[in-house]
């Protein structure tokens, strides 16, 4: 069976996106991996879709190869299965596949809400909250994948909820500054909270025809991206924040959610990650790199000398940065990839 992480932060712009594009292109290089664009900005799709982008919506061979029509079936009441979606797979990434986002999907999220709400008193709703496990799991079939990633978007939806729910680990982005914080202080009481909701409804979903997951998601650990670097560390408007981020998350998040058996044991994640605040890293602003990986449609790791077109010094320095973000993004694949077995 595929292992499903989820990347989800409710606050926005802590590269959560980001964060799936380059991880699953990583994880990639060993494995099969499915990543799936649950934000109706689709900004995952696009990344990954590059020049075909709007033709993908458009073009009858694909435009109903994603996520919201995928689950159409349960929501629209159709006398029809949920059957698996045609994957993109990028030409550079032959093992990942997009299971595609559509600007819809939002739609489903008051049907989904009274579904989880409802304690199964309408059985027209009781297949809604296993219908995106059930297309994930279908897909993840059909292409023998190892480990999906899914992307959500930044808020605390009944969709978010469910897809969350429909994982076996989580991961946090952050980006440091005090807005994250007060982020990670509500994901303390949220995250509990749905786990305590799925402890108390599965049981009345059992017999639908498409099941929740079972088990409990566990956490993989943070992410803190998007920080400036002065002599080899981070600014110094960032440490303190980037601190404060570690501490909330070690001496806060984490106590509340292993309480609800969220986490892993300590042996699990290690000493030294337990050291390191469950921080899987620490990534700063890709730079002079971001519009050339845009251009040449691959994670900033993966371009080419050719790729990044500049010579001399300006060559040497930017490749540098390249070879440290990708010995960067190897070490976090192999630390989820380590975590996620355990889970």
């Amino acid at each position: 069976m595929s292992k499903r992480i989820v990347v989800f932060n409710h606050k926005g712009g802590v590269s959560k996106t980001t964060s799936v594009y380059n991880l699953g292109w990583m994880l990639a290089k060993k494995k099969r991996v499915l990543v799936v664009d649950a934000d109706p900005q689709c900004n995952l799709s696009n990344l990954i879709l590059g020049d075909d982008f709007e033709s993908y919506y458009t073009n009858g061979s694909t435009k109903n190869q994603n996520i919201k029509d995928g689950v159409s079936a349960a929501f629209d009441a159709k006398p029809s299965p949920i059957v698996p979606i045609d994957c993109y797979s990028p030409e550079r990434a032959g093992n990942l596949y997009l299971l595609a986002g559509h600007a819809n999907l939002s739609e489903y999220d008051a049907a989904l809400t009274f579904a989880q709400t409802s304690n199964n008193a309408l059985s027209t709703l009781q297949n809604l909250p296993g219908a995106f496990s059930e297309l994930l799991k279908l897909t993840e079939e059909k292409y023998d994948i190892d480990v999906t990633i899914i992307d959500l978007n930044p808020s605390l939806s009944s969709i978010n909820q469910n897809l969350f729910l429909s994982s076996h680990g989580f991961i946090l982005p952050t980006n440091p500054d005090p807005f994250s914080i007060m982020a990670l202080d509500t994901l303390t009481n949220v995250l509990p909270r749905w786990m305590a909701w799925k402890n108390t409804s599965s049981p009345l979903f059992e017999d639908s025809a498409y099941p929740m997951l079972e088990g409990t998601p566990k956490f993989l650990g943070c992410l803190i991206q998007r920080f400036n670097i002065r002599k080899g560390k981070a600014a110094a408007p960032f440490r303190d924040n980037i601190t404060e981020i570690k501490e909330t998350i070690s001496d806060k998040l984490f106590c509340k959610i292993q309480k609800s058996g969220m986490t892993l044991t300590s042996d699990q994640y290690g000493a030294d990650f337990v050291e390191s605040h469950y921080c899987l890293g620490e990534i700063p602003d890709f730079q002079g790199l971001l519009p050339k990986s845009y251009a040449a449609g691959v994670p900033v790791f993966e371009l080419e000398n050719s790729e990044i077109k500049e010579v001399g010094t300006v060559l040497e320095q930017l490749t540098t940065k390249r070879d440290r973000f990708n010995a960067q993004f190897e070490d976090i694949s192999e630390k989820v990839d380590e975590l996620i077995n355990y889970a």
